[in-house]
């Protein structure tokens, strides 16, 4: 285990189920270890924030599930319901529970969540504005910007269309590079490889991107996990409740959850 692993109060700790994204499977499985009243992480795929009503509608789904529990599984116990996710460009908001509490931490996606605060993600991000983010869960469930990636794409663009729509078509496609001249690995000492480091370096070295590491805070996560939801970090939303994105430097706020119908954008 981690060193910096520590154990829920199961006396206190209210009984939790979390839904995550595949990204922080690894970090949430292994701080929910040291959590006896987390009985349930359901894990949904990576990439679903790029299609937010899509988030939205498996997030409900996963919520609904939880709660719909038979009498004999352990996520009828459940007091309250963790989401392993930021705001993640908007795909929460709509999110509401029947019965139990939903608990989302003041977050705009899973790296405020390595890092421990959305504020030193906003100022790592004021000091360093053209950053992508590498960490494990993300080298693991997708191919982030690289040499590998631009050879899978282009393969399937020259399979597709020919060599000279592929070429135009990768032209394209490496605009939105341009607003990025930093790779920068986080992590939590959870399912870290040397040989994931040494890829975001190449990585970088491709792009001719700067390189830097960061060592993430877990105190967000565990918090987040053994039901330590002070309001400067986390959102509680009721039955009735569901959030939105805020102007001010909440990230989140609770609104009336027919703000968004039920299962809509």
């Amino acid at each position: 285990m981690s060193e910096h692993a520590s154990s829920c109060s199961s006396s206190s700790a209210p009984i939790v189920a979390v839904i995550t994204c595949a990204v922080l499977e690894d970090e949430i499985r292994h701080f929910a270890q040291a959590c006896p009243n987390v009985v349930h992480v359901e894990v949904l795929a990576q990439g679903l924030h790029n299609e937010p009503p899509k988030l939205r509608q498996e997030l409900q789904a996963a919520v609904d599930r939880v709660e719909a529990a038979p009498a004999t599984a352990p996520a009828a116990a459940v007091q309250a319901i963790v989401l392993g996710y930021g705001l993640c460009s908007r795909g929460i908001e709509g999110v509401r529970t029947r019965r139990c509490p939903l608990v989302v931490a003041r977050a705009h996606d899973c790296i405020t969540l390595l890092l421990g605060s959305h504020q030193r993600y906003a100022a790592y991000l004021a000091a360093h504005p053209g950053t992508y983010w590498y960490s494990p869960g993300w080298n693991k469930h997708h191919v982030p910007p690289g040499k590998e990636r631009y050879d899978k794409l282009y393969n399937q663009y020259l399979e597709k269309y020919g060599p000279d729509n592929a070429q135009y078509l990768m032209e394209v496609e490496q605009q939105w590079l341009r607003d990025y001249n930093r790779a920068t690995w986080v992590d939590l000492g959870v399912s870290v490889r040397h040989e994931d480091l040494t890829y975001t370096r190449q990585c970088a070295a491709w792009l001719g991107w700067s390189f830097d590491r960061q060592d993430g805070d877990p105190s967000l996560l565990q918090d987040m996990l053994q039901g330590r939801w002070d309001a400067l970090r986390f959102l509680i939303l009721q039955p009735g409740q569901t959030c939105e994105i805020s102007p001010d430097d909440g990230v989140i706020r609770a609104v009336p959850a027919d703000t968004f119908p039920p299962n809509q954008p």
